[in-house]
């Protein structure tokens, strides 16, 4: 004899009537999934915070996932940009001279004042410190005419017995006035007195001068006989004709010692605004930084600057360009564009030795921003959101609390709350 087996109702636990047999096995999945439903929406209301009506919710059984200690700590906001290690952007050499070149330096060459810098016509142009660009000659110039010296300035015979007519400058017979003695008279017994030029271009090329040890003058704006013969010593060094004055052409002022960049000219051309280019000789730091995200590029910032030998030095950023770039490839009107749009930050480098050998090459520069000091923190990880807004902690025995964020750094967040405390542990959910 078989024995039938009479399943229980689902509620009561009793025997149910017979039926189709689709309709109980239906019936009883229906039911089974019901369930589910019910406990995956209770373990949702739980991680949600659901029915929590302070600042802690109620128990719920632990979920699986490591538990961490609310720490008391420093955070710091660390952000880290690209950038190029360089002795900055190349600059033309304000070279006056005229005439062909006849000698150039070698790329990557270091002058300092006194140092020549090329060669125009086999003569040298010199490097001389200063802000005020070489515009004129300097030396010893001539004066107005000194009268009294044998010559008239009334009419009638002149000095020299014309009659009627009177050398001009140049040479030839000039018309003379009514009458045998004309007007102008004859000027044979003029000369002409030197006078000293005057200026702050001319105190600026007398510092240089001393500087270079060539002295017998003070250091003034006057162009003195005692500056004259230091320039004519410092001519006599250069191999050069002792004139005592000095040629617009024959100086290049700049802020300090240059670094020799690309030469745009070849031996035998012609100079022009491009012959030579240079740069400062230390070594720095551009940054292309989003236009929008800026923020940090203030002048005097320090930062630190990872380079590619796995050392790092500090730097502080020196300048901020004022017009921002647009992104290679960048949509025309109404494109997406290619990125940010981007504006060069300049870094300077504290310890130059410390660089190495080092003179170009991809950097990181990191900044820092905001810090917050001896606050609440837990891993960025462990919060959860909360169904009624904002964000909560799971704590060890599964109830929830909710907290405030603060900063977010290293993968850490400030929290807050009267429900949080130090050594307090809360769950890292998986």
């Amino acid at each position: 004899m078989t024995d039938t087996v009479t399943p229980l109702d689902d509620a009561h636990g009793t025997p149910e009537a017979p039926s189709a047999p689709g309709g109980r096995r239906g019936r009883r999945t229906a039911l089974i999934a019901s369930a589910v439903v019910v406990v995956a929406a209770v373990a949702v209301v739980g991680a949600l915070g659901l029915g929590g009506g302070g600042d802690e919710g109620p128990g719920a059984p632990p979920r699986a996932g490591s538990l961490v200690p609310v720490t008391k700590t420093t955070l710091t906001e660390r952000t880290t940009v690209d950038g190029q290690l360089g002795f900055g952007t190349e600059l033309p050499l304000p070279v006056k001279a005229t005439g062909t070149v006849t000698w150039l330096p070698e790329q990557g060459a270091s002058v300092e004042r006194g140092g020549t810098l090329l060669r125009v016509n086999d003569r040298p142009v010199v490097l001389m410190y200063g802000t005020l660009p070489m515009y004129r000659d300097l030396g010893l110039t001539a004066d107005e005419p000194d009268k009294g010296s044998g010559g008239t300035d009334a009419g009638g015979q002149g000095s020299d017995g014309g009659k009627g007519k009177s050398p001009d400058p140049s040479g030839s017979p000039a018309p003379g006035g009514a009458g045998d003695g004309g007007t102008t008279g004859g000027k044979t017994g003029t000369s002409r007195a030197p006078r000293e030029l005057k200026g702050a271009d001319v105190r600026q090329f007398e510092t240089n001068l001393a500087a270079l040890g060539y002295t017998g003058f003070t250091v003034d704006e006057k162009f003195t006989d005692g500056t004259a013969s230091a320039v004519k010593r410092w001519q006599k060094s250069l191999g050069l004709e002792q004139t005592g004055a000095v040629g617009v052409g024959d100086v290049v002022y700049s802020a300090g010692k240059v670094r020799i960049g690309q030469a745009g000219a070849r031996l035998g051309s012609a100079v022009g605004e491009n012959t030579l280019a240079f740069t400062g000789t230390t070594r720095k730091v551009l940054v292309n930084a989003s236009a929008a995200d800026a923020a940090w590029a203030v002048r005097g910032a320090a930062v630190t600057v990872a380079l590619p030998t796995g050392d790092s030095v500090k730097g502080q950023v020196a300048s901020i360009g004022k017009q921002a770039t647009a992104p290679e490839g960048g949509g025309g009107e109404g494109g997406s564009g290619g990125g940010d749009a981007t504006i060069p930050v300049t870094v300077t480098l504290q310890d130059q030795k410390a660089v190495g050998r080092l003179e170009s090459g991809p950097v990181t520069v990191e900044y820092v921003g905001r810090e917050a000091k001896d606050v609440l923190s837990v891993p960025v990880s462990a919060l959860v959101a909360l169904a009624e807004g904002g964000h909560g902690l799971e704590t060890e025995d599964g109830r929830f609390v909710a907290v405030k964020t603060g900063l977010f750094a290293d993968g850490n967040v400030e929290v807050s709350g009267p429900a949080v405390r130090e050594g307090m542990k809360v769950r890292i959910p998986e």
